[in-house]
């Protein structure tokens, strides 16, 4: 790493700000200014990511660890941050940053051709966030904020070949520079700084991305970890339709500030006939059969009720559309919430009488 960008640290404890760079030079000031942005503790229990370190030495296979536990995840609340976008340090504006907080940060990616931080990629708050490098283990201010921490252990002789491929087709080094630089740094370097840190680690994997039974294993753990605070569990009432990549691609143009407005509402009421459509199939029913054209029986389900729906203005009105086209015929009645005064008080208004029930 370079002299000027010591990695240190990622994120602060859970009731300090919490900051995109790695370094802890003026946190005591920083933490004057962003005292009135932190959230109670009872909201950041919620919000506190699961914290998982991955190390090794250089070329054991980290970030092919990483990509693989990503990508059998399917969840898009999974975010990579690797150590080496912190070579150097980090701007005022980065340093204010808080990702453990919920917020975005833009994080820097380094040229190892060029030696500078080119450009940014925006990295959006998540449920778990990885952090891979070589160093990641070795300050324990770093190690207190992982959940799980995992150490890559790959042969010496594979590292080095490995480095050999990379360092010549990838950063344009010729094999003598690769090998000098082996020998007098990167080596060194793990036998003092790396490989004692192997001891703090909850979960080592022989051979990297080559295990796949030890990667099962923590993926099944990351989801179990990730359930312990599903809403689902806590109300029981409550269902989760399946994000697909359908939907994102659906939310993603509603978000978008250049999606045009018939776009917006062509794309938004197919989300909402979505939500209709599983609720509707979380209604109760009865058995029912019927004689098909063919005078088969068929045995299927009825509703075991007349339905209504009702809508609280003014945003349930744009979810009316999308009932009315699942429930032919459905009535619809209308509440209104609106406060009396300035004392606060709601009051609640009613059109159209519910005659169907």
């Amino acid at each position: 790493m370079g002299s000027t960008t010591p990695v240190e640290y990622l994120f602060e404890s859970s009731t300090k700000a919490h900051f995109s760079g790695f370094r802890m030079d003026g946190m005591q000031a920083m933490n004057s200014q962003v005292g009135q942005t932190t959230t109670s503790v009872n909201e950041n229990v919620h919000k506190q990511p699961f914290i998982i370190g991955v190390a090794g030495g250089a070329a054991s296979g980290k970030t092919t660890v990483c990509d693989m536990i990503i990508e059998q995840l399917h969840d898009q609340r999974v975010v990579l941050v690797n150590q080496d976008s912190f070579y150097h340090n980090l701007t005022a504006e980065e340093l204010t940053r808080m990702l453990k907080h919920g917020k975005a940060v833009d994080i820097p990616k380094y040229d190892f051709r060029s030696y500078k931080n080119n450009v940014s990629r925006r990295v959006n708050p998540s449920d778990v966030i990885i952090l891979e490098g070589i160093l990641i283990f070795h300050d324990p201010r770093v190690r207190e904020m992982m959940n799980m921490k995992i150490f890559v252990d790959t042969d010496a002789d594979v590292r080095l070949a490995r480095r050999i491929r990379r360092d010549t087709g990838e950063k344009g080094r010729d094999i003598s520079m690769v090998l000098d630089q082996y020998s007098k740094f990167v080596k060194p370097a793990f036998d003092d700084f790396i490989l004692p840190t192997k001891k703090y680690a909850d979960i080592i994997i022989p051979r990297g991305g080559d295990n796949h039974v030890a990667i099962d294993l923590i993926v099944q753990h990351i989801r179990t970890k990730l359930g312990q605070h599903d809403l689902c569990k806590i109300y029981p009432n409550l269902y989760v339709i399946h994000s697909t990549f359908q939907i994102r691609g659906m939310h993603t143009l509603i978000r978008d500030a250049q999606t045009t407005k018939h776009d917006f509402v062509f794309y938004a009421d197919r989300l909402i006939r979505l939500v209709v459509e599983h609720g509707l199939g979380h209604l109760p029913f009865t058995e029912k059969q019927v004689v098909t054209p063919t005078e088969s029986v068929y045995t299927g389900v009825d509703f075991c009720k007349r339905l209504c729906g009702v809508s609280i203005i003014r945003s349930g009105e744009s979810m009316e559309n999308a009932l009315r086209a699942c429930c032919k015929g459905i009535k619809i009645g209308k509440i209104l919430i609106h406060r009396e005064g300035d004392n606060g008080q709601q009051a609640i208004q009613l059109f159209r009488p519910f005659l169907c029930f």
